[in-house]
């Protein structure tokens, strides 16, 4: 099994798919690192000389930042922005969406789903019986019906 870059390369795969299993490499990147390489694209991973993957292995170490260093580079970057306070910075900050999504509806990835946000926590049946009281809704009720009626089971 090869092992470039701390990946293990699946081994039924050819080349240039195999390679876009590490971090920083996509198709035309692993492309580009086997003619670099002198790799033929289209053989598979099983039958790779080790002299084959030494050089990819060189090729990459040598022109590409990948893996472990790209991924604590794009961190620093983000710290950085959130650090001086750039808009993208505070929108990674908020985890909301950086480039210029709309929020408004969608960006559920991001914000969470709907039923983790803006639950009240659960609250005492007196506290809910005065507030009835105050906004003059009606008469208080049992805990358990005002409860539910503030979760919309029983509106009165």
């Amino acid at each position: 099994m090869a092992r470039i870059s701390g990946v293990d390369l699946p081994r039924q795969k050819r080349v240039d798919i195999a390679l876009r299993y590490i971090f920083g490499i996509g198709p035309y990147r692993a492309i580009e690192v086997l003619e670099k390489a002198q790799v033929n694209p289209a053989i598979r991973v099983k039958d790779l000389s080790e002299a084959e993957v030494s050089r990819i292995r060189t090729v990459l170490d040598r022109d590409y930042k990948v893996e472990g260093d790209l991924r604590r580079e794009v961190a620093m970057n983000i710290k950085r922005m959130q650090e001086i306070g750039t808009y993208r910075g505070l929108r990674h900050r908020r985890s909301l969406p950086v480039r210029g999504q709309r929020t408004r509806t969608n960006a559920r990835t991001k914000r969470g789903s709907r039923k983790d946000r803006g639950r009240p926590p659960t609250l005492q049946g007196e506290e809910i019986s005065a507030g009835r009281w105050r906004l003059g809704i009606g008469a208080a009720r049992s805990s358990f019906q005002t409860a539910t009626s503030r979760f919309g089971r029983f509106c009165g």
